[in-house]
């Protein structure tokens, strides 16, 4: 079986509170743990109402602190909002704390608007200071040399498993330079992942991080007992996207009355560009489920999945990552 994984986006429903979604967090968490995911993912966002991982980090210690097993880490950090140092001293702490846990995803884009990026105080001249400050960061995990004037304390010495994610094929040739492990956003932007994919596996160089490719893919995965009432949960994601991209982000809504109430809520021209967005999805009973995964699974042949599932119910959404795994496990 493809082991399988959970982003949590750390949802804020509406009429919800922050305090809540770390709450369902963790339920979540330990949740998938029971399940047997093998990773808790958590994704850095910024000025996004219905989305509070905005401090990564810390959640992940929350996450780790109330769990044992799982892996927890970030899918991703967004590395133009830091200093390389800093991301490392934060996950050096986690993996002195939660030895053999903790992943390190990392991203290049800001996860936020241009005034909250300006906020953050993180002046990025572009994509190109990405490479340098990757290797920068990795660096700063390696043991200490004689004559070394920074370094990471805690991070020298620790190990956490490095990720690079992306959505082009920037991302794909990055990791395959440095012989990273791989992670790709197909649940939200699906049109360069077969290329980004194709590149990352024929350019791979090993290195002490990793000797062969692997790669992780991202996919919504909505189960519910019927296909209509996967449907139906599933355009409360539809209408985040929506909202999202009329510039009016706000705290995830309730799903609609039925799945045919979308094509009201939205333009042509948009509900188009909600399916080409969100086209990398398995919605519906278990059966159909299982049958969009091994598709999914059979065409682009990852070493992993990582599923997530914005359902604005809380005990809806941890039915469906337990009927996701039931089905894909079958």
């Amino acid at each position: 079986m493809i082991p399988l994984s959970v982003l949590d986006l750390a949802p804020v429903t509406v009429g919800s509170t922050p305090a809540q979604t770390f709450a369902n967090t963790l339920a979540l968490a330990r949740h998938a743990e029971q399940l047997g995911y093998r990773r808790f993912w958590l994704a850095e966002h910024h000025n996004m109402p219905g989305i509070a991982s905005a401090a990564t980090a810390v959640l992940i210690g929350h996450v780790a602190g109330g769990t044992t097993s799982i892996r927890v880490g970030s899918g991703g950090v967004m590395l133009p909002n830091h200093a390389p140092l800093q991301v490392a001293e934060q996950f050096g702490t986690l993996g002195s704390l939660y030895p053999g846990r903790i992943d390190l995803g990392l991203g290049r884009a800001p996860g936020t608007d241009q005034p909250a990026a300006r906020a953050l105080r993180r002046y990025y001249q572009g994509a190109d200071e990405f490479p340098a400050d990757v290797v920068e960061l990795l660096g700063y995990f390696e043991p200490v040399r004689d004559g070394q004037t920074v370094q990471a304390v805690p991070g020298a010495g620790v190990e956490v498993e490095p990720w690079i994610l992306g959505s082009s094929l920037f991302g794909a040739q990055l990791a395959a330079t440095l012989g990273l492990r791989y992670a790709f956003a197909s649940h939200f932007a699906p049109a360069m992942l077969e290329q980004a994919l194709a590149l990352y596996r024929r350019e791979f160089r090993p290195s002490r991080h990793l000797q062969a490719p692997h790669a992780m893919l991202a996919l919504n995965v909505v189960a519910a007992d019927s296909d209509d009432e996967a449907a139906r949960l599933f355009t409360t994601q539809q209408q985040a996207f929506v909202n999202l991209r009329r510039g009016r982000p706000g705290q995830v809504p309730p799903p609609l009355a039925s799945a045919a109430a979308f094509d009201a809520y939205c333009q042509p021209g948009e509900r188009a560009g909600v399916d080409a967005a969100l086209s990398c999805a398995a919605v519906g009973s278990p059966e159909t489920v299982r049958a969009a995964v091994d598709a999914f699974v059979q065409r682009h042949r990852p070493d992993e999945l990582i599923l997530t599932a914005n359902i604005f119910d809380h005990d809806a959404r941890l039915r469906s990552f337990a009927l996701a795994m039931d089905a894909l496990s079958a």
